[in-house]
């Protein structure tokens, strides 16, 4: 049954299409895809402490340990010091004034290969900062941990001075460290920009519809993987499913369309599954014999992300929970039915809402798809 339509404030939101989206750098910060920025506009920032701190926390916390995982990016510093060797550039003056030929010195300048460049001790700086805000202590307690563990590989405390984000240029080798940075601004200014307009001149998101159809997917998976206990979740994304072929002619391979999930979601306790399929569209449309009715190609697609991956000796498998998630258009709807073991939820997520108000949205859903306490969303 279709809930009632959305009960929004009087503050305007923009629409892309039909559908309602408050602010689309939400989805961009939770997608980390803050830099595809096309053109440039005037805009407002969105100055809400209260709940952009956590937020912006969580994200940040996310891209450090990812950075961390696969190497933090060295880079140059230029030392100016007495060392018994030639190196770089030598300063005869200084070596001369001191002495230094006798003590088998020379003083030099060079550049000098570290962990400890101004981007890292800028992020650094950055998880110090969240650990001062009225943020939930978990989330202090990761800020304190990981800027412990940048510490310990060398990276010292302290803002770099006349540091600037914006002249910093991003290479391949260290590409990744562009939305930590981004984030990391983020936390120094606690602002996110939004879409009404203003005094402030920001690049502005390019809107194509396929564009905007995979930063929602990416947005969702990125939110579920940053919100979520990694020891209790398991979240991927674009995992490749293949059919359960007991027999073929040679040439099939060829021919036959794979499967491609956009998300799916693992509870290591139990080993339930959920497989969530996001679009980025309305989730009814008009049928044949009745105004309002699902999409019934989306259905037979979850059907088979479903069925075609059970197996017997997998009992978790053959109740698999299936969601196909959309944002809302002037009403919300938070459905279920339940086909041969497998429950097919049909929900949507209003974008329209501020920040925290879709990260509960988000939650609430992830809850009731997995049979849990709504009152434990508190502790995530």
């Amino acid at each position: 049954m279709i809930s009632a339509p959305i009960i929004v404030d009087p503050t305007p939101i923009r629409r892309i299409g039909k559908i309602p989206v408050r602010n689309l750098w939400l989805l961009m910060l939770y997608a980390s895809d803050l830099y595809r920025y096309l053109g440039s506009k005037r805009v407002e920032v969105e100055d809400n402490p209260e709940e952009i701190a956590e937020l912006v926390a969580e994200v940040l916390c996310h891209q450090v340990e990812q950075r961390l995982m696969r190497n933090l990016s060295f880079g140059y510093n230029k030392r100016f010091d007495a060392i018994n060797r030639v190196r770089g550039r030598v300063d005869m003056l200084i070596t001369e004034r001191n002495r230094l030929l006798d003590k088998g010195k020379v003083f030099c300048s060079f550049d000098e290969l570290t962990i400890n460049t101004p981007r890292n001790r800028y992020v650094r700086e950055a998880l110090e900062q969240l650990q001062k805000l009225n943020i939930k202590g978990s989330l202090i307690r990761r800020c304190r941990t990981l800027a412990m563990s940048l510490g310990r590989l060398g990276v010292s405390q302290g803002k770099p001075e006349r540091y600037n984000s914006r002249s910093e240029r991003f290479g391949r080798h260290d590409h990744e460290d562009q939305v930590m940075v981004a984030v990391a601004d983020l936390v120094f200014s606690l602002a996110l920009p939004t879409e009404e307009d203003g005094q402030l001149y920001l690049s502005a998101p390019d809107k194509k519809n396929e564009w905007l159809r995979k930063l929602f997917e990416k947005a969702v998976a990125g939110f579920y993987a940053v919100a979520l206990d990694k020891n209790e979740w398991g979240v991927s994304a674009g995992k490749q499913f293949n059919w359960q072929v007991s027999n073929k002619t040679a040439g099939i391979e060829a021919i036959l369309p794979g499967m491609k999930t956009d998300i799916i979601i693992d509870r290591r306790k139990t080993g339930d599954r959920l497989v969530i399929d996001t679009k980025f569209n309305a989730i009814t449309t008009s049928g044949n014999f009745r105004e309002n009715s699902l999409r019934s190609g989306y259905i037979y697609q979850m059907y088979a992300y479903l069925r075609s991956q059970e197996a017997p000796d997998n009992p978790q498998s053959l109740s698999t929970t299936g969601l196909l998630l959309h944002p809302a258009i002037d009403c919300m709807v938070n459905e279920m039915v339940e086909i041969q073991g497998h429950r097919i939820y049909f929900c949507t997520v209003d974008l329209g809402e501020s920040s925290a108000v879709v990260r509960r949205q988000l939650l609430n859903i992830l809850f009731k798809c997995f049979n849990l306490d709504p009152s434990l969303m508190d502790t995530v």
